[in-house]
């Protein structure tokens, strides 16, 4: 039998999802705090004991133990390890954020550093991060690899709290051994656009690819445009299956400055440029246009998952460049 009015039926539809929303939020935060509470209490009686590291190993598991006895699933001794090390990692309660469900706070534990670590939390909860995802930043090194990160910058959003070097598309699922066209790539990238977004970071909305730009005597044609509503601007990116060169450079230049001309409206802000290239030559970097101005960028990219120790020489090798165009704009001003 029918309902004649269907608009109560999507009203009492709405009611009982919203109610389960704020059930699961009311149950996710409880846990979160019983978690915290318990880790808590495992903290102070370590170090009221003595040999401490023997004396909380057999405590533990012994409480794990009797939790298990009288409470089921949920309490062994793993479990209460990651109790510990989460009340250590977040050791204010009134700071957590209870968007996030225990398992990404169980990964956000074995973060090394507080920076790193609120980093990560704070990029969850805007980007409405799944476990998954939060597993993968953390392996690839999000973190180091932002160009400069928004507490560098006194909490101020600028494109270098965005930018990368380098960017990670192993999930395009394309051969690394071989040669690919930048053709491949981008429709690669257009079949994948939602783990790209997420490798590009916050933000960022999907506008065209090869977009034709018509001029008075030529007409051109933009690899992938994007626009950033953080930002307030188009971020226009140029694809290269070679390394970077002066010729590329130069026509980045130029693809910022026409878009700023021809497409841009007077509420956005000034374009931004970034070529991604396979391989980045700090001489061409350090004496071109991309050394001057605060609106072009150059990226290395790879099609696989490095290594740690290689994704880290790669990172440290770009930091120490950053840091010395730092200290020249600084000197400058």
């Amino acid at each position: 039998m029918e309902i004649n009015n269907p608009d109560l039926l999507l009203s009492v539809k709405e009611i009982i999802i919203l109610s389960r929303q704020r059930v699961y939020k009311m149950v996710n935060s409880v846990l979160l705090e019983t978690y915290w509470n318990i880790g808590r209490l495992i903290i102070e009686d370590e170090q009221n004991g003595s040999a401490r590291a023997i004396y909380g190993k057999a405590m533990l598991k012994n409480l794990s133990k009797e939790l298990s006895l009288e409470f089921g699933k949920g309490f062994d001794e793993r479990n209460l390890n990651n109790m510990r090390a989460f009340y250590r990692a977040f050791p204010i309660w009134n700071a957590m954020r209870t968007e996030l469900s225990w398992t990404p706070y169980r990964l956000l534990s074995r973060v090394d550093s507080e920076e790193r670590r609120m980093f990560y939390l704070n990029e969850s909860v805007s980007g409405s991060w799944n476990s998954r995802t939060l597993q993968r930043q953390i392996t690839t090194l999000s973190f180091d690899r932002v160009l400069q990160t928004k507490e560098d910058a006194s909490k101020k959003i600028s494109i270098k709290n965005i930018i990368k070097d380098p960017y990670i598309f192993e999930f395009l699922g394309l051969e690394s051994n071989i040669t690919n066209t930048e053709n491949k790539i981008e429709s690669s990238i257009l079949e994948h656009i939602q783990k790209f977004l997420l490798e590009f970071g916050n933000g960022f909305a999907f506008v065209a690819r090869q977009q034709h730009i018509v001029t008075d005597t030529s007409d051109f044609y933009v690899d992938l445009v994007f626009y950033n509503y953080i930002l307030k601007c188009f971020v226009i990116i140029d694809l290269k299956t070679t390394a970077l060169s002066h010729q590329d450079i130069g026509q980045i230049d130029m693809y910022v400055r026409m878009y700023d001309d021809l497409k841009k409206s007077d509420d956005d802000n000034p374009t931004i440029g970034l070529l991604l290239c396979t391989e980045k030559d700090e001489t061409i970097v350090k004496y071109s246009v991309l050394n001057d101005k605060n609106n072009l960028f150059a990226s290395k990219y790879v099609l696989y998952l490095p290594r740690e120790e290689e994704l880290k020489q790669i990172i440290d090798q770009d930091r120490v460049r950053f840091e010395l165009d730092n200290i020249k704009n600084k000197n400058d001003d």
